[in-house]
């Protein structure tokens, strides 16, 4: 399908999310990006959508969470001419690193980005696939903190605004743009 047709609504992207229940653990309704990844309108839209209050050369780079974040985060990227950087969890980076915990249901977890990732004061978004509670997003933002970047934007494809991730990030004063809710989670 060419890129040129007309772009999708944000409802033409919900349609398209599959809810998998009880994935990958009891209670868990899993929200499938898989369908929207697939049709390259939808896809390309999305991109469209999370980057439309940016242009080439306000954003130094686009900072992507793993994992399905940096699926959307590499084409942010790519649109804003910006550089990508990877927000990877615990021991998948190779060089120097500063490291973020954050909380999970049961436990904690973390987080971490190469030392030199971002350079102090440059413009940064932060982009992934979906907002629940919060956790993993706030720790990309610490860290991007202590590396001296400048967040100019927090974007989600998918909010659970009933976990209240994407009312955290705001309450950080940090913009945050999302494209589609569901509630429940």
């Amino acid at each position: 399908m060419p890129l040129t047709q007309t772009a999708p609504a944000p409802a033409d992207i919900e349609r398209a999310i599959r809810n998998i229940p009880d994935f990958p653990k009891a209670g868990i309704q899993f929200k499938d990006i898989t369908p929207v990844l697939a049709d390259a309108r939808l896809f390309s839209g999305c991109i469209d959508l999370l980057t439309e209050h940016f242009k080439p050369g306000m954003v130094d780079a686009v900072v992507g969470i793993d994992a399905r974040g940096f699926i959307f985060a590499a084409a942010a990227a790519i649109k804003l001419q910006a550089g990508f950087v990877p927000v990877r969890k615990k021991g998948k980076l190779p060089y120097q690193t500063h490291e973020e915990e954050y909380e999970l249901e049961y436990g904690t977890d973390r987080v971490e980005i190469h030392e030199d990732a971002v350079r102090k004061g440059e413009n940064v978004i932060v982009v992934d696939d979906l907002i629940a509670t919060g956790g993993t997003a706030f720790a990309a933002l610490k860290l991007l903190e202590r590396a001296g970047g400048r967040v100019v934007g927090c974007c989600f494809v998918i909010d659970l605004p009933d976990l209240g991730g994407a009312d955290k990030i705001r309450a950080l004063g940090k913009e945050v743009t999302t494209l589609v809710t569901f509630g429940g989670h």
